[in-house]
């Protein structure tokens, strides 16, 4: 019980952090879109001012009446804008400032003086890519240009990479800060569910351990009073029905005096090396007599020598618990069969039945404690189980680090198998 509040409670503060990470996630990637979006429209808001610019200066000068050409040329060469590359066209398309331009720059220049401007990218070399504003003016002399100004978007991925990297250390520090922070909620939160739980295993506990003495009483004089009538009658008849809901209730005290010490882990797994056939050949001899009584073949399919480490109480517990279980579903004149195989993963024990089988919705329930199938229930008090047994195989496969599984098709029957890790 301990260890499933703690698997609880990292599973919940695995789940938070899961949920904050994808929260993060979410937000981050739409803020970066969305500062994405800002840096390039600064980009190219700056373009085109450092465009404009190039149209102001060639202005000026003309208003200067300095409109010789290379008066114009020269006024253009001396701007300088910071990380940005300035161009100046003719009304052909041919280069001014500087006498020499790319060519996908002289075409964007052409394809401004149609649509009056445009943006336009190029890649040079790996990972670099230059985005140029090209855009068609006229001074107020009358004259046609064509301004341009380039920038390289590696400053772009330098803001990226800063603004991923700023992020990604916030959203860390946060994860980080999260899971300690939920670590202590979580624990707080399930404290009480803990406390709870605990309390409901002690009283299980305190429970089954009271009634152990009343039972045994009732069990004792019934066979007392029962040895005692020589002449059978009503009297025997109620004597032996209380004898029998008599073992029946101390089967289910035992069973949940063993569940509330195995989740309170007091009930200690030895740890010895045993042979997994001999133990099964000693629980198909204890539960012979049941299916002689129920009109059941009950054969040992077939044994190989098996070694494993176990605790040879609880092994065979597990055996008869399976064959128990096997035998009561399986109508008279049906057989069950028992083998222990040896491969190379561990020993394998395999119990199949011909008996009504289980359904596909059932089996996922069928380790539940009290849990008792339509099939149990239809079959009445045939059965005198409570719903414990495999709760209790489950318990002690998981304390051998066994692995237990069934198969079942109804009206045909079921086979569990139960793989035990190899002996080291």
């Amino acid at each position: 019980m301990i260890d499933e509040i703690a698997r609880l409670r990292r599973r919940l503060t695995a789940w938070y952090a899961l949920t904050l990470g994808a929260i993060v996630v979410v937000l981050g990637a739409g803020l970066f879109l969305a500062v994405r979006h800002q840096i390039a429209e600064h980009l190219d808001d700056s373009l085109r001012g450092a465009a404009a610019t190039v149209a102001r200066a060639t202005d000026i000068r003309e208003q200067e009446r300095a409109t010789a050409r290379g008066q114009v040329v020269d006024a253009v060469a001396e701007l300088r804008v910071p990380d940005r590359d300035l161009f100046l066209f003719d009304m052909r398309g041919d280069a001014l400032v500087p006498s020499r331009a790319p060519e996908w720059l002289r075409a964007a220049a052409l394809a401004a003086l149609r649509d009056s401007a445009v943006f336009t990218e190029r890649e040079t070399i790996p990972d670099r890519t230059l985005r140029a504003f090209v855009e068609r003016f006229t001074s107020r002399a009358g004259n046609t240009y064509v301004a341009a100004a380039v920038a390289d978007r590696v400053e772009l991925e330098d803001q990226y990479s800063t603004l991923i990297l700023s992020f990604g250390g916030a959203a860390l520090t946060a994860l980080v800060l999260f899971a300690v922070v939920g670590s202590f909620l979580t624990r707080k939160s399930v404290e009480p569910v803990a406390r709870t739980l605990d309390s409901m295993r002690r009283f299980m506990g305190d429970a089954a351990h009271e009634l152990r003495t009343p039972i045994t009483v009732l069990r004792s004089r019934a066979e007392v009073a029962l040895a005692r009538d020589a002449h059978p009658g009503d009297n025997r008849d109620t004597l032996v029905a209380i004898e029998h809901e008599a073992v029946r209730l101390g089967n289910i005290v035992e069973n949940l005096l063993l569940l509330a010490r195995s989740d309170a882990g007091a009930r200690p797994v030895a740890r010895e090396s045993v042979y997994l056939d001999d133990v099964a050949s000693d629980a198909v001899s204890a539960a012979q007599p049941l299916a002689e009584r129920a009109g059941v073949t009950l054969r040992i399919a077939g044994f190989e020598e098996a070694p494993v480490t176990a605790d040879p109480a609880l092994l065979h517990q597990l055996v008869v618990i399976i064959l128990d279980n096997a035998i009561k579903f399986t109508p008279a004149g049906g057989s069950v069969d028992l083998s222990v195989n040896q491969t190379a993963d561990g020993a394998v024990l395999s119990i199949s039945d011909t008996g009504v089988g289980i359904s596909q919705d059932q089996l996922a329930h069928v380790f539940e404690r009290f849990y008792r199938g339509d099939t149990a229930r239809s079959r009445g008090e045939g059965l005198s189980g409570a719903g414990l047994g495999l709760s209790i195989a489950q318990w002690i496969a998981d304390a051998h680090g066994a692995r237990i599984a069934i198969e079942s098709e109804p009206g045909v029957g079921t086979t569990v198998s139960v793989r035990f890790p190899s002996v080291s």
